[in-house]
């Protein structure tokens, strides 16, 4: 599909747009964009676009978006300066038939999004993108632009932390 963009079929890119859209989304929510998701992910869309001369043949399109999307992610939240209500904004509901159940579940979703906020930025971005975006190390590396040492180091030490914050709860490793 991308040799036919590539050759100039746009229509092939409209596809690429539509297959990946979703997930660009909840990259640039979960990382922060809030109500900017949408312009966030359009920016990236154009900037990827232009961008595809460079995009070296072999590689997966997704991380390579996927980067680009938490560049322009970190762009907005800087512009906008609202960091304290993002993760506020992007976590999914699940859907719990019962209601105590539901109860017990959006607690200990708060508690732990409320330790993921406190985290520092390193920590936080790499507990994102392994577990609220369930991206594979390799393409964690890519999005956030660190080698995948770093990312496994950085999330252990997160975990570490999480673990602590939580320490009547369950945190996987």
């Amino acid at each position: 599909m991308l040799a036919r963009v590539r050759g100039g079929d746009s229509a092939a890119y409209g596809e690429l747009v539509v297959r990946h859209a979703p997930m660009a989304k909840r990259t640039a929510v979960f990382l922060g964009a809030g109500a900017d998701a949408d312009d966030v992910v359009q920016e990236a869309f154009v900037k990827a676009y232009r961008g595809l001369g460079g995009f070296r043949s072999g590689s997966a399109f997704r991380p390579w978006l996927l980067r680009i999307v938490a560049n322009e992610t970190r762009n907005a939240v800087r512009a906008r300066g609202r960091r304290a209500k993002r993760e506020e904004r992007a976590a999914p509901l699940d859907v719990v038939l019962d209601p105590a159940e539901e109860a017990v579940s959006l607690e200990r979703r708060a508690e732990l999004l409320a330790a993921v906020r406190a985290l520092p930025d390193p920590m936080r971005l790499v507990v994102t993108c392994r577990y609220l975006l369930d991206l594979d190390e390799q393409e964690t590396a890519v999005v956030l632009g660190w080698p995948r040492g770093t990312v496994k180091s950085r999330l252990h030490r997160a975990l570490g932390r999480l673990r602590d914050a939580l320490p009547d709860k369950e945190v996987q490793r």
